[in-house]
């Protein structure tokens, strides 16, 4: 049985650059988005399916772009890509092995090459919600919520 977790916001954004769409949300089940699609829409055809509302913006988590932030320990170096909204670091900053291997076991995608984050019904459920100053609000890295700010 998939389990299945409607995640929505005061806006959606289904890449980075594009417009915030109100009244969208993403059905995640699994690692995977299934469908995005308006909350009503979601919601009808999966009536007891749990529903997530944020405050802000959601859309496609970041993919982070240079050395990871210093830390005490390479899972706490993770850890901060996640408080800030990141899902993905490209392999080439990952060199060292413990640090791969604390992104791996936390399900960070370690892609060889650039890949823009988007979301889209069949794309590995990498999503992010951040409030209008730009701070992370949450994070959800391969259908699971790794981050939300208290």
């Amino acid at each position: 049985m998939t389990v299945r977790t409607v995640h929505t916001a005061s806006r959606l954004r289904t890449t980075l650059d594009g417009k915030p769409v109100p009244d969208r949300a993403v059905l995640v089940a699994g690692d995977r988005i299934e469908a995005v699609a308006s909350l009503d829409e979601l919601t009808q055809a999966y009536p007891t399916v749990r529903v997530r509302r944020w405050a802000g913006t959601l859309g496609p988590a970041l993919v982070h772009d240079g050395p990871l932030p210093p830390a005490p320990s390479p899972r706490e170096r993770v850890h901060a890509l996640f408080r800030a909204g990141v899902a993905a670091v490209p392999a080439a900053y990952l060199t060292d092995p413990e640090l791969r291997a604390a992104a791996v076991r936390n399900d960070m995608a370690v892609p060889a090459g650039p890949c823009p984050p988007v979301l889209v019904t069949g794309g590995r459920a990498d999503l992010a919600v951040f409030a209008d100053d730009g701070t992370c609000l949450a994070t959800v890295v391969a259908g699971r919520l790794v981050h939300r700010r208290a």
